[in-house]
């Protein structure tokens, strides 16, 4: 459990609890009664070291279920200017995600392409007949969000989201500048390893395995 605060240029750590959790099996909840109060008890350490009450968490989901695959998608700018919010539809291109219901998935944008151009990163109001979007998607069991999710609501928690484990860590550590130069994160716990490579302000890689320093 970490409590930060939201700062200028990004965010400060004001509080950390640990708890030996026994419920979770190489990032997926495999006991809920002990990864709730695993969960409890992260809380109060927490709250007790940030001087706050938390009652709503961001968590983080990894383990092998977690995957991700560049994509991309083509349409025609029917206007000759790329428009947000028309009656056609949205003006980003519908990338296909091979993702059955079981999953879960999140698109991440990481160029535009008009007529040709790469390297646009807001293509909104720009001339041309053609728009191509690539994107990074990661896709994530549905039923293991779920069992978080239950772990947490039966914590005393809401949470407002959840993110796959590699974009967590991301979120947490590292800078934009670091994310425009390039680099590659490597996030080393006690059920999953979490991989991440950014490159020109996108992500390009991600990655969750399952085995980690507690296997």
């Amino acid at each position: 459990m970490i409590v930060a605060e939201v700062v200028e240029g990004g965010v400060e750590v004001v509080g950390i609890g640990t708890a030996a959790s026994r419920g979770l099996r190489k990032g997926v909840v495999v006991n809920i009664e002990k990864t709730v109060e695993a969960i409890r008890r992260a809380v109060e350490e927490a709250e007790l070291m940030a001087a706050c009450e938390i009652r709503s968490v961001i968590a983080g989901s990894a383990g092998s279920h977690i995957k991700g695959f560049n994509s991309h998608g083509v349409v025609a700018v029917r206007s000759r200017e790329v428009a947000s919010g028309t009656s056609s539809g949205s003006w980003t291109p519908r990338v296909p995600s091979p993702s059955p219901p079981t999953r879960r998935s999140s698109r991440l944008p990481q160029e535009f392409i008009v007529d040709d151009q790469d390297g646009i990163r807001e293509p909104v109001g720009m001339a041309g007949v053609r728009l191509e979007a690539r994107v990074h998607i990661v896709t994530g069991a549905v039923s293991a969000g779920q069992n978080l999710i239950k772990c947490c609501n039966r914590a005393g928690l809401h949470v407002r989201d959840v993110l796959a484990g590699p974009l967590a860590a991301a979120e947490a550590v590292l800078t934009s500048e670091e994310r425009e130069l390039g680099v590659a994160l490597v996030d080393v716990g006690g059920g999953t390893i979490d991989v991440v490579v950014y490159q020109a302000g996108s992500i390009r890689h991600t990655a969750s395995s399952p085995w980690a320093a507690g296997t």
